[in-house]
């Protein structure tokens, strides 16, 4: 039986997920990243069966705790929990434990390589490519529900203001009491659902939870004072039925996911600066002040809204704002304008001496990503220079090495997301493809002498508008056409009607 037929005959019975796959696996080759592990990660991995352990007397026991995991409904590789503790009227202890990956991934090991190689896991609509084997990603490394775990806990104190004090950074053995959901633990503090039953179960939870939330909200609200950006982008994430997609469902921020995204951005300031104090090497993440500024003033000026000639941050947020309240529809179209404006994160290596290289979109001036070490390499090696300060020992990354990585990781994160966004746009095509010929409404998102985008408002899928742009402005509303999709190029095209 030749290769095409055998593969045609997978793709039949698996469906819709089997040519995501056969897709998947084809662009992560040609972007260069692992699909699978080596023959030595493997043996390492079978040496490895039990979780990390540490004597009784070298980290704190906070096992009592009530620490809680809030992710996604499916995520299986939980990299940190989450607790808190009033101290006063207006003071409230965060912490939060971040599973220690480097106890069981020693750097310079056949895993290691393989998490140094691709830096990051990859999620694509039908298979996921770990960074880590996942009897060490969703098991031995992952803090589960009720499994003991060692963690290094990022502790801060977060005050009236929503300013974060008294960073403190230490070794200790963890519990996850409750699993929890994004989407039931923001119904339940908007009011919106009753209490989840995993937050019920846990005497004290509920109160510790409403503790975090209340922080939080202090200190996003800070946050964006400062100029941190209010910025909405459209997901969409397949759903599948029987192995085949049926619908593109919009992925919403919600309250539960503001919470854990300001107590990770409170973490990893905590991580940078506490590494730049003890005089070792930082891994930091920069978003550098926008080069195009000039255009971002422009899409202002195109809403009536006047922006400072110099990039101003605090001024940006508040044209945002009002252009949310003004016209919801148009604002993640708007918000994806300016992220690419704004430009792609990087990586960059800081040394003792060098000053901060600040993160213009979170409005903070040093910034590493620690929080995620299961599954983003730059996080496990911030791990590292974190228990190396700890303990008091050399530095396990030199200069040339921590920038020849800083460099390695913004190129394969790139890479990354362009696998990501190439099986989307498969899967979209997916959808769509039985359905040429269908009116759809949809709006301009995109309007450039190479091309006119739209988005259609449901499904929210984006093609190009090859028929009937003349004069289009983003924003505008219209009826389209489906004229074509290609699945395996993830290419839609439309006509106006």
């Amino acid at each position: 039986m030749s290769h095409n037929i055998r593969e045609a005959l997978v793709e039949n019975y698996y469906g819709h997920k089997g040519i995501l796959r056969r897709i998947a696996h084809k662009a992560m080759v040609r972007r260069g990243l692992l699909t699978g592990f080596s023959r030595r990660a493997l043996d390492e991995l079978g040496m490895i069966n039990s979780p990390a352990s540490a004597a009784a007397n070298q980290v704190l026991d906070l096992r009592d705790l009530l620490w809680a995991s809030i992710d996604n409904d499916d995520s299986r590789d939980l990299d940190q929990l989450t607790a808190a503790e009033r101290l006063d009227r207006n003071r409230t202890k965060i912490l939060v434990a971040i599973a220690d990956v480097d106890a069981l991934v020693k750097k310079g090991s056949a895993i290691d390589a393989h998490a140094r190689h691709n830096t990051t896991s990859v999620y694509t609509p039908a298979v996921i490519f770990p960074m880590l084997p996942e009897k060490l990603s969703t098991g031995l490394t992952s803090l589960n529900y009720e499994d003991d775990r060692l963690a290094i806990i990022m502790e801060i104190t977060v005050d009236e203001s929503g300013s974060a004090r008294d960073p403190a950074i230490y070794a200790a053995l963890v519990r996850n009491h409750a699993k929890l959901a994004y989407h039931s633990v923001a119904g339940w503090l908007d009011g919106r659902t009753p209490v989840p039953e995993q937050v019920a179960a846990v005497p004290g939870l509920e109160e510790n939870l409403r503790l975090q939330d209340q922080a939080a909200q202090r200190m996003k609200g800070l946050r964006h004072r400062h100029g941190a950006l209010t910025l909405q982008t459209i997901e969409a994430n397949p759903r599948f039925e029987a192995e085949m997609i049926v619908d593109l469902e919009a992925v919403k921020k919600d309250r539960a996911n503001d919470l854990i995204e300001d107590f990770m951005i409170a973490a990893n300031s905590a991580a940078s600066h506490y590494l730049s104090s003890k005089g070792l090497p930082v891994l930091r993440r920069v978003v550098r002040t926008p080069k195009d500024w000039g255009r971002i003033i422009e899409l202002a000026s195109e809403s009536g809204h006047k922006l400072p000639e110099s990039p101003d941050a605090r001024a940006l947020e508040e044209f945002l704002i009002r252009a949310r309240a003004a016209d919801p529809l148009r604002f993640p179209d708007l918000s994806l304008s300016i992220i690419k404006l704004l430009g792609p994160g990087e990586y960059v290596a800081g040394f003792p001496g060098d000053g901060p290289a600040g993160h213009f979109s979170l409005a903070v001036k040093s910034y590493s990503h620690s929080t995620a070490p299961n599954r983003r390499f730059p996080d496990l090696i911030t791990q590292r220079l974190l228990k190396t300060a700890l303990s008091g020992e050399p530095a396990p990354y030199g200069r040339g090495e921590l920038d020849e990585l800083a460099r390695h990781c913004t190129e394969e994160e790139d890479a990354v997301r362009k696998v990501e966004r190439q099986v989307s746009k498969s899967a979209a095509a997916l959808l769509l493809e039985s359905r040429i010929g269908e009116r759809f409404d949809a709006i301009v998102t995109g309007a450039a002498p190479k091309g006119t985008w739209v988005r259609l408002l449901h499904p929210p899928v984006e093609g190009k508008l090859v028929s009937g742009f003349e004069g289009m402005r983003i924003g505008e509303r219209l009826s389209v056409q489906l004229i074509h999709a290609d699945v395996e190029s993830g290419f839609i095209d439309f006509k106006r009607i």
